[in-house]
């Protein structure tokens, strides 16, 4: 007759009391994993998130290059097309072609006459749309400039002043848009005015005049100087420092405002520059 293993009651129930707890104790590491787990699995992808926002990858050359000549042709194409249009010179005062201050003589002295300062505005008006004019031919000028560019001159511009790309456009263009400029400009101070006479004229015999007088020994003694001021040359210097003033205004917002740059490359290149 075989002898039965008899376990105690309460040994029993302690034993099953012990599974029970190790049951649960179980339960909760496994609970516990997976919320580590989900945590581990979203924080990475938090992570990575981060990372791609703030590690800097490093520009390429031809990042670089490419960038700085998307950012002057958007500049300059952007100020020539504002420029090209009607009152885009007349009709802005910061870059408004006047005449030279020592044509006040001839101003005041039209001025007296009926109409006469209709007619000094006339001309002035002339001289900005000849201006207006030249500048719907500026375009090819400048992307010629930007297709020129060299690595050199692209990091040279990145890392330079806020007007590093404008210094390079009139480094580069200047004669050449001096050259187109000037033509249109002369034509409009050479139409004739009042009695057959032209804002040339004019200026001609003002400053011959003044010169006679300053350069004899009473005007030496007083102290006067004589006005060698071409005036065409003068009207197109002012034409160009007008351009050359709104390409500087583009070149900054794209070097200081995220909005301004308008691709994905120009954020790359440029966003390099904010932390800087």
């Amino acid at each position: 007759m075989q002898k039965r293993c008899l376990i105690p009651f309460s040994d029993l129930t302690g034993n099953l009391y012990l599974a029970a707890v190790l049951i649960l104790f179980i339960m909760k590491i496994r609970y516990a994993l997976i919320v580590v787990l989900l945590m581990v699995f979203t924080g990475c992808a938090e992570l990575m998130n981060v990372l791609q926002s703030t590690v800097s990858v490093p520009l390429t050359e031809d990042e670089v290059v490419s960038g700085l000549k998307e950012a002057l042709a958007l500049g300059a194409r952007t100020s020539a097309e504002r420029l090209a249009k009607e009152n885009g010179y007349y009709g802005d005062l910061a870059i408004k072609i006047l005449l030279p201050d020592e044509a006040k003589t001839i101003i005041d002295n039209i001025s007296k006459i009926p109409g006469g300062e209709q007619l000094v505005e006339d001309v002035i008006l002339r001289i900005n749309r000849a201006a207006e004019d030249a500048a719907k031919e500026v375009a090819p000028i400048f992307v010629n400039s930007v297709t020129s560019m060299t690595i050199k001159d692209a990091f040279n511009i990145l890392k330079g002043a806020d007007n590093a790309a404008t210094s390079y456009l009139k480094a580069t263009t200047y004669n050449e848009l001096y050259s187109l400029y000037k033509p249109k400009i002369q034509s409009s101070t050479e139409k004739k005015i009042i009695g057959n006479v032209s804002t040339k004229d004019s200026w001609i015999t003002l400053t011959g005049k003044w010169n006679l007088v300053a350069s004899s020994v009473a005007g030496r003694i007083a102290g006067l100087k004589p006005v060698n001021t071409d005036l065409d040359a003068y009207l197109t210097s002012k034409a160009l420092e007008g351009m050359f003033s709104k390409v500087e205004i583009e070149e900054l917002k794209i070097r200081k405002e995220v909005s301004a740059r308008v691709t994905p490359l120009l954020k790359k290149v440029f966003g390099s520059l904010d932390s800087k």
